[in-house]
This record gives C-alpha cells, sequence and structure tokens, in this order.
C-alpha cells in the first residue's frame, strides 16, 4: 500500500494488523483519483471510514487544503495517525475517534463545507445510507461537493433525499459510486 501520486508519490503507507480493516487496492485508489483529479486542489477533505487515511492522504498528496480523518476503531486510528505522520502531513489533518452510526456531530463548528467525502465501510452492513444522511443532517457537504463511496459490487448505497447518484463504476468485487447535490 502506497501513496500513487502528488508530492509524496511513492511513499509506503502502514496497513492496520489484523483483517478488520480492508483497504483500498491501488487499481481502484489510482483510478478514483483519475476520475476526480480536477477536484482536489484546494479541497477540504473528509475520509470517513478512514483506517489506514490512505484516501485522505493521497488526496493530501495532490494538493487537497485539509483532510478530517474519522473512524471508530482505535488500531486503525494508530495506524492512520502514523502514516499522517510518515507522510508529513500533521499541519494538514484533524484525527477523530467516532462512531458514524450516530451522528456526525463531531465534525467541527465553523469549518468550511467538505468538498470531498470519501467513504469506504465495512462491506455489506449499510453504515453508507446511515453516513449519507448524516452528512445531509448536519449540511456539511459544499454546494459542488462530491462524495465517494466504496462499497461490494452489487450493493450500492441507498441515496438519501437531497443527493444524487451521478455515476457507479465496478472493478471486481468494489464498486465507487459518486453522489453530489442536484
Amino acid at each position: 500500500m502506497r501513496i500513487i501520486g502528488g508530492e509524496r508519490r511513492k511513499k509506503k503507507l502502514i496497513a492496520v494488523p489484523g483483517l478488520a480493516t480492508r483497504p483500498t487496492s491501488d487499481r481502484v485508489k489510482e483510478t478514483l483519483f483519475n476520475i476526480i483529479q480536477t477536484r482536489i486542489r484546494g479541497a477540504f477533505v473528509l475520509d470517513l471510514f478512514s483506517g489506514t487515511g490512505a484516501l485522505g492522504l493521497e488526496a493530501l498528496s495532490r494538493g487537497a487544503d485539509h483532510c478530517l480523518f474519522i473512524d471508530n476503531q482505535k488500531m486503525a486510528l494508530e495506524t492512520c495517525r502514523k502514516n499522517i505522520a510518515a507522510c508529513n502531513f500533521k499541519e494538514k489533518s484533524r484525527v477523530i475517534q467516532w462512531d458514524i452510526t450516530r451522528n456526525l456531530h463531531c465534525l467541527p463548528q465553523g469549518d468550511r463545507p467538505l468538498d470531498l467525502v470519501f467513504m469506504d465501510p465495512p462491506y455489506n452492513k449499510k453504515l453508507p445510507e446511515l453516513a449519507l444522511s448524516h452528512l445531509i443532517q448536519r449540511d456539511a457537504l459544499a454546494p459542488e461537493g462530491l462524495v465517494v463511496v466504496e462499497h461490494a459490487a452489487g450493493d450500492p448505497p441507498a441515496v438519501p433525499e437531497g443527493l444524487v447518484l451521478t455515476e457507479t463504476r465496478q472493478y471486481g468485487t468494489t464498486a465507487l459510486s459518486f453522489l453530489s447535490f442536484p
């Protein structure tokens, strides 16, 4: 697992010990960032269900201004912090331990709206639906913001009122769904 592009290109990242976390493959990550490349520079990013932090760190490497990393697993957050430090992105990062099934009240009040949101939750647990609803309730997404949900192919997230599914792309057993405001 590594950073694919930008100023930290080829930087190796450490994985979360054990099998509880499923990192995004380099192939899927490279394709994703090729699709969204024009949205990254200067973006305020949320890496939700962050695990190792690979998606948020990739965005920072490619010019995002700041990234919030949120996960509820202590070991994942420790790994994420180590990867942030190894990439020298402490000044551009904030790590938050939070259970997304409750709400998104952990998002700092007064922060600018989110330009880009990555969600890579455990598959087949309907967590994207909860997280998407919480984003809408919190009014956290910028008007031109984009949400990218990684999910099992054939199990797309239900899209809450207020967002539209603009595209879904499948890569083997993994799919990426892109959502935005209508």
